[in-house]
């Protein structure tokens, strides 16, 4: 068995090789095997040579590399990487430490025991580290997931969290369009849509960054996913 980890990059250089060892020390249950699949969106500073060093620093991991001509945004970065996949299972991994890869077995568990075909890892439910950071952010990200909920009559508690785990022929039979971080609320509303599809959510960690930091999204992002949320859950309902 395998877990495919898209991991889109855009001028991360400084941070790349920090998640690549995070990636790379996570033992899978079940000695799942890893399939790391970057794609560099067009990166304007040294992302592109951070990662060739480091593959040639790590010839026996299993890390392929792709990359834009073009910045076409994370989504389209995403969705290069999920057309990629060949693992039983696909997760998102953002190129910053924002998220914990320790936690990934967090979210096979549901996977393993066939009780789920997506798991969301959830920032905001459970006692795991949470870093405190922008109030008005939380305020955002709550209100961007009752919104989904009322289109696509899930009860998410973050609808917008980077860690989605899920079985590959499943999302590689959606066909997304998002270029941007409108990708969250998208594949969202289209999960919820197929029938019989059995969603899980657990608890997990954050580390959050500052804009100084590095952090990208900012609040046009929060009036295209808006946006996202209505197109996809009411006007492209079928």
């Amino acid at each position: 068995m395998k877990l495919s980890i898209v991991i889109p990059a855009y001028n991360e250089g400084p941070t790349i090789h920090h998640i690549l060892d995070k990636v790379q020390k996570v033992e899978l249950l079940n000695t799942i095997q890893k399939e790391i699949i970057i794609v560099n969106d067009c990166s304007k500073d040294n992302t592109e040579e951070a990662i060739k060093a480091y593959q040639s620093a790590n010839p026996t991991m299993a890390v392929t590399y792709y990359k834009h001509d073009v910045n076409q945004g994370k989504g389209a970065a995403i969705r290069t990487g999920i057309q990629k996949a060949t693992g039983d299972w696909v997760i998102i991994q953002d190129a910053d430490l924002e998220y914990d890869p320790e936690e990934y077995n967090i979210l096979l568990k549901p996977l393993l025991m066939g009780v789920a075909d997506v798991v969301y890892g959830s920032r905001f439910m459970g006692g795991k580290p949470h870093r405190i950071l922008f109030y008005w952010h939380s305020i955002g990200n709550q209100f961007l997931t009752r919104l989904s909920n009322m289109f696509t009559n899930l009860n998410l508690t973050d609808m917008e969290t980077c860690y989605k785990m899920m079985r590959r022929e499943i999302i590689q039979s959606i066909y997304l369009t998002e270029n941007r971080f409108g990708f969250e609320p998208e594949i969202t509303a289209k999960l919820s849509r197929i029938k019989g599809i059995r969603i899980y959510e657990v608890g997990i960690s954050y580390y959050g960054r500052t804009y100084e930091e590095g952090k990208k999204i900012g609040w046009k992002d929060g009036f295209r996913a808006i946006y996202c949320i209505v197109k996809y859950g009411f006007f492209n309902a079928n």
